[in-house]
């Protein structure tokens, strides 16, 4: 077996065969894809897996993206994508060496982290990835979807000027769909971005796709856009494909605007972040249906001192952390020093607080998952009661990872 880097002229092998893994058919032979889901893939990153006779049997692939940590911090992370075998070559190895290639490339990049979204919560792990950001899914009945009274504003309140909503259409909007995106991404942890390209193709889900949709911009009481809600209505159901929105109130607001829309029975809301203060804002806390409370973005740490040192810590404290990666076959003792909010990883030899598999570092490292819960696990094996506490304190983070880009 030969696994090698394609160029533009391996697009269409590159694609079909893709495609033959997941047993799809390709919508348009030939073209470069405008509009389609695999519209935006990067030939200069992918890798092509061919048999001892040379045909294609496995595909992988990388976006190049931005991922935002907790403190704000931006850095570039791969995206990894379109990862298949044809089903008559499966478990024989073909996939592990697609991954381990692909892993050696990345670091050679000089990335400190790569991210996917995995199709099957099984397969990933095992490369060294951890589930990182979670979603569910709400429907709300109309009829139940009142909200509870808000609490009459105190003295020295904010400015508490109404926002307004503007309907658009989805085709005449799209630049100010990007802007306001691009805003939201940077302010919310686990947010990758979606790169000029990625709109001016129509990759990827409504709203990036060209797919018919309304919009419900929110502009804030100066007129500047601060948000908007993807959606589209059928039998009765308002479907919102994503709201966007770095502020509550907004988020609330365009809830508001959907849960209001006439000739509507029900509201399906796509993508909610855990616990958001959607649910609670309901005069009946339980029309909120939640469904399909899923992972969403895996995260898979390279570098690990320097992935530790880029993003912003809740408190001050030591942690020795004993990371194992048995894919790549690497174990390393690691002093996690936190001083005013940034942190120094270096290695060591001392005893560790922690002992983990390095996909378990990558599912608390945007603060998604606590580590005292991966402990109750038996994920996380701690060497003293009072290590799982201090670990919480430190990952902690004040705003929940979420991440709505699909690729």
């Amino acid at each position: 077996m030969e696994i090698r880097s394609t160029t533009g002229e391996d697009l269409d092998v590159f694609v079909d065969t893709l495609h033959a893994a997941f047993g799809l058919v390709r919508e348009t032979p030939g073209g470069d894809g405008a509009g389609l889901w695999w519209s935006a893939i990067e030939p200069d990153r992918n890798l092509l897996a061919l048999s001892a006779d040379g045909r294609p049997i496995g595909t992988a692939g990388a976006y190049s993206f931005e991922l935002t940590l907790p403190g704000r911090a931006v850095v570039p992370v791969s995206g990894v994508t379109a990862v298949g075998v044809l089903p008559t070559h499966r478990r024989q190895g073909v996939l592990s060496a697609l991954m381990r290639r692909q892993l050696a490339d990345l670091r050679e990049r000089g990335e400190i982290l790569s991210v996917l979204l995995a199709s099957e919560a099984l397969i990933y792990r095992r490369f060294g990835y951890g589930p990182a950001t979670y979603t569910t899914r709400m429907t709300v009945q109309r009829q139940r979807a009142a909200f509870a009274p808000p609490r009459p504003a105190g003295p020295g309140a904010d400015d508490t000027r109404p926002g307004s909503v503007e309907l658009l259409r989805r085709a005449e909007c799209g630049a100010i769909l990007e802007e306001v995106y691009d805003r939201y991404r940077l302010a919310q942890p686990g947010a990758l971005t979606r790169p000029h390209r990625w709109w001016e193709l129509g990759a990827g889900q409504p709203p990036v796709a060209r797919t018919p949709r309304y919009v419900a911009l929110h502009r804030d009481p100066d007129g500047n856009p601060d948000g908007y809600a993807s959606y589209a209505v059928d039998a009765g159901t308002l479907t919102v494909d994503e709201i966007v929105a770095t502020d509550d109130t907004v988020f609330a607001d365009l809830a508001r605007y959907a849960l209001d829309h006439d000739l509507v029975t029900q509201v399906f809301f796509k993508h909610v972040p855990r616990d958001h203060p959607l649910r609670h804002r309901l005069a009946d806390f339980r029309a909120g249906d939640v469904s399909h409370d899923t992972d969403w973005l895996w995260v898979r740490l390279l570098d690990v001192p320097r992935a530790l040192a880029a993003r912003a810590w809740a408190a001050d404290g030591e942690l020795v952390l004993d990371v194992d990666d048995p894919f790549l076959g690497e174990r390393t003792g690691y002093l996690l020093t936190v001083r005013d909010g940034k942190a120094d990883c270096t290695p060591t030899d001392r005893r560790p607080d922690l002992s983990l598999d390095v996909s378990d570092l990558g599912s608390l490292y945007l603060g998604g998952t606590t580590p005292s819960t991966l402990v109750r696990a038996g994920h996380i094996r701690a060497h003293h009661p009072a290590a799982p506490g201090l670990a919480d304190a430190l990952f902690r983070t004040d705003r929940p990872p979420h991440c709505l880009h699909w690729f």
